[in-house]
Order: C-alpha cells, then structure tokens, then sequence
C-alpha cells in the first residue's frame, strides 16, 4: 500500500472520526471549564468573533476546488497560462488586497464613529459575499466573492482594537489570546460545517413528491444565514467599547502613520508591524496551496481537507486557553513571541518533508502553537507602545502591512508550487518568519514583567 492511499484509507475510517469527534468534546469541555474566568464584554465579542470565523472556514478550504472545478486545467490571460495553483493564489490574494485597502479605513471609522457599528456593517458585507460565492458559476464570481469579503474584513484591526479598550495593559495578550481562542474553534469547527453543507446541497430538501436542492450554493447560502445569525447576535448584544473622546489633533493621519511605520523601522510600534506583518503573510501565503500539497502527496479531498483544519483550529484553542497566559506570565511578551516564531519556522520547514501522517501531524502541530505564542503577543505589545487616541488606526495598519506581505506571499506560493516544487513555498516562508526574530531584540522592556517569584 502507498503512503498516499494509507493516508487517505486512514483519514475515511471511523477511527478518525471517533477521534474528532472526542477532541471536539475536549473542546467544549475545556471552554465550559474556562468561562467563568472571561469577562462578559470579552464573552459576547467571543462570541461574534466565533461565528463568523465558522462561517468564513466554511468556505475557506473549498476555495481551492472550486478553482479546479471551474478552472479545469488552467487558464490563459494576455497569452500566459496560468495553472491552477497560481489562479488559487490571485483569487486568496484577492481578499487580501480588499482587506489591506479598507483596514486603515476601518480602523479610522472605528476611531471617530465606534468599534460597533464598524463590526456590524463588516458583517453584513460577508453575508453578501457568501451568496456571491454560493452561486459563483465562473472564477469571476469566485474573484468578486472575496473583494466583497476582503472589503469586510479589514475590522480584524477594529475588533482588538475593542479589546485593548476593554483590558488593562498586563492582561490584554491573554484576553487576545481568548479571542484568538475564539476565532480558533470556528476554524477548528468552520470546514466540518462546511463539509455538511457540501452533503445537505446533495439531499431533497421537501417531503413528498416536490424536490428542492441547494446544489453547489450550499455551503455559501449555510455560511450566509450563520453571519445573519451573528450580525442580529451582535446588534443586540455587543456594546460600544470607545468610550473615551480624543480630540482630532490628537490622532494622527493614516497616511502620516503608514509612512511613519516605513520611514521610523525601527520605532517600536514600527517593528512590532513589521514582525506582525511578515510571519503572518509568510504562514498564511501557504494556505492556496497547502490543500493541493496535500492532494498531491496524501491525497487528501474537499471530503476531508476539513480534518486537518480542525485538527489546527483544535490545538490553537487548547494553546490559547491552556497555555498562552501562563507562559505569558512566565516569559513575557517579547520573549514569547520569539519562541513561539521559532515554532512556526519548524513547522512549516518540516511540513513537505513528512514522510507518514504520524510526522505530519507533528509538523502541523508546530504551526498552531507558533502562532497562538506570536501574534497576540505581538499585538498586545502594540496596544502598549501606542496613542489610545490612535489605537484602531494602528491596529488597522498592523492588518495593512500583514496584508501587503499575503498578497505577495500567495503569488509566489503558487508560482513556486507550479514551477520550482511543492516544498518551496513552505521552504521559503520558514526562512521569512526566523528573519523576524531578529526585529523583536530589545522590545523586552515594553512586555509585561513577570512577577518576581517566576522571574528568579
């Protein structure tokens, strides 16, 4: 038996099931064991951030077939052929360009108008661009689809933004950490929504002789009644966190603050955006081509690319909930930070060279606990070394350049997984994230202390 069919022999038995459907409950048991220690504004901003992540993992890992499927063998475009796994890559980095647009803009609006109504509009965009995708019959649609959410999705900003104006400076990484927590579980639980919706497009939805079918929209049209759910969830639950007025001489401009990120580097909150900004493009620029990746070498399916989602979402919850605020109090921020970098680097390093499931798994398995150490860390960081009259500008830029570099990463994932070989796009973003380590020397002196006790 080759490995390939062991692996997708081993990934349909009801084994695997049994044991999803066991870390599931582990899930759910360590979040209720967990509830009582979150506040209630950081509870219902959870739980918002939550579903929609479910309903954007719903559609997330089926982009890449849907590609295939209407993209057949490939496409030609001012005489270039363009394969599937760079059409992949420019319809991924569509979203991006939409989110780096409108992140600073958001951020802005969220400044002088509040961070609730910027969250509710944002929703209500993704709901429409689920329906796009759902009835998506050409890679037009599909490319139209992720501007309309990408334009949603530039409050990623605004929503930690909401965060740090509800914490205190030393708990703010670990109340990240929980939201972050939060989103995981969707993505842990977004692509078996997701697959469920692929089969229920299948089934006769009407008793008796009359016969209606959602066909291949089902996943859209699940994916856009859940963010209906979450926008009335949100409208009647989530309150204003701003509130604190800042006069306008005290904000600075966007452009002002986006060039001063590029002409300061080495300020603080300039280097704090910079490692933000590159070790998420370089993990997330591998996203396009990871379930092709694993076609290829396992053959894994639309069927069961869900898995290995779940299987990271489930360890990015358990690290955040579990882990992430005691090594915080143990380490600090700077510190951590740079240890969970190293993590991501291995796994994405070791990732192409698996040789079984077994090594895969445990390669996969670096890449949620680097990021569940890195990025709420860095971000809290930032939150500290800024102007609370600025802070959702700034957290909006963090997204910016963040998308900046996954608008380029994508593209050359894919050029790299067409053309130079199916490991070199997880080669080279394992090099792109150890660089960053380099940027966080010396930020140490901004990162919460650890208590005395811990530090000796």
């Amino acid at each position: 038996m080759t490995i390939q069919s062991g692996v997708a022999q081993t990934l349909s038995s009801p084994i695997v099931r049994v044991v999803l459907a066991l870390i599931g409950a582990a899930l759910l048991f360590v979040l209720g064991r967990e509830l009582k220690k979150i506040p209630p504004k950081l509870m219902v901003l959870m739980a918002t951030a939550f579903m929609d992540m479910v309903g954007l993992l719903m559609v997330v890992p089926l982009m890449p077939f849907y590609v295939k499927k209407l993209g057949g063998e490939g496409v030609d475009f001012l005489g270039m052929h363009l394969g599937i796994g760079i059409l992949s890559g420019v319809i991924a980095s569509a979203f991006t360009v939409a989110q780096l647009l409108s992140s600073p803009m958001w951020g802005r609006f969220s400044d002088k108008f509040g961070r609730r109504p910027a969250l509710l509009i944002a929703l209500s965009a993704a709901g429409v661009a689920y329906l796009v995708f759902g009835f998506a019959e050409s890679l037009w649609l599909l490319f139209l689809s992720r501007i309309v959410q990408g334009a949603g999705g530039g409050t990623v900003g605004v929503i930690q933004a909401y965060v740090a104006d509800t914490t205190e400076p030393e708990h703010r990484a670990r109340n990240l950490g929980w939201l972050s927590a939060a989103t995981n579980l969707g993505v842990a639980l977004g692509p078996v929504v997701g697959a469920f919706a692929v089969v229920l497009g299948h089934k006769d939805l009407l008793p008796g002789d009359g016969e209606v079918r959602m066909g291949t929209a089902a996943p859209g049209i699940v994916a856009a009644m859940l963010c209906g759910i979450t926008i009335l969830f949100a409208w009647k639950y989530l309150k204003e966190s701003k509130t604190h007025q800042h006069l306008e001489s005290e904000r600075r401009r966007p452009r002002e603050a986006l060039l001063r990120v590029i002409t300061h580097s080495g300020e603080p909150s300039s280097r704090l955006i910079w490692i933000y900004a590159i070790a998420i493009g370089a993990f997330q620029g591998t996203f396009p081509v990871l379930p092709l990746f694993l076609n290829d070498k396992f053959q894994v399916t639309e069927a069961t690319i869900g898995y290995f989602f779940m299987y990271i979402g489930s360890i990015s919850v358990f690290a955040r909930v579990l882990l992430l605020g005691k090594l915080v109090d143990r380490m600090g921020e700077a510190r951590l930070s740079r240890f969970g970098l190293v993590l991501l680097a291995l796994g994405l390093f070791t990732m192409p060279l698996a040789p079984n499931l077994l090594f895969l798994a445990l390669s996969v398995a670096m890449l949620p606990l680097g990021t569940a150490f890195t990025f709420p860390c860095v971000t809290a960081l930032l939150s500290r070394v800024i102007n609370p009259a600025d802070r959702g500008l700034y957290m909006g830029l963090q997204q910016s350049f963040g998308g900046v570099s996954r608008i380029i990463a994508p593209l050359w994932a894919g050029f790299a997984f067409d053309t130079l070989g199916q490991g070199v796009p997880f080669f080279t973003a394992a090099v792109f994230v150890l660089a960053t380590i380099s940027l966080g020397l010396g930020l140490d002196q901004y990162a919460k202390r650890p208590a005395p006790a811990q530090a000796a």
